[in-house]
């Protein structure tokens, strides 16, 4: 079992900026990617960014060139850093983690909610 906590969303006007973090522990060996979703209201969670365990990273369209994921292997932590956001940014933010077997098992945190007001 992976627990995962997150933290930095907050409120931030248009054009601005937050990082997210995302701390990973438990069972964090053989974790193959990890990643960002958010679910606005009424919507379907999607995919904002992932980084897999070799270093290749994923972005949905509408956040290329603006947001970018890392992570810190020795803290277990992995960031979204999210600049030039946009109203259409708000949503509840969601870290993933996730582990290829004999299926897939995914872990998720509670999520942190990210407003950004026009």
């Amino acid at each position: 079992q992976v627990q995962l906590v997150e933290s930095g969303g907050g409120l931030v006007q248009a054009g601005g900026s937050l990082r997210l973090s995302c701390a990973a522990s438990g069972s964090i060996g053989s974790i193959n990617v990890m990643g960002w979703y958010r679910q606005a209201p009424g919507k379907q969670r999607d995919l904002v960014a992932r980084i897999f365990s070799g270093g290749i990273t994923n972005y949905a369209d509408s956040v290329k060139g603006r947001f970018t994921i890392s992570r810190d292997n020795a803290k277990n932590t992995v960031y979204l850093q999210m600049n030039s956001l946009k109203p259409e940014d708000t949503a509840v933010y969601y870290c993933n983690a996730r582990k290829y077997g004999l299926g897939v098992l995914d872990s998720w945190g509670q999520g942190t909610q990210v407003t950004v007001s026009s």
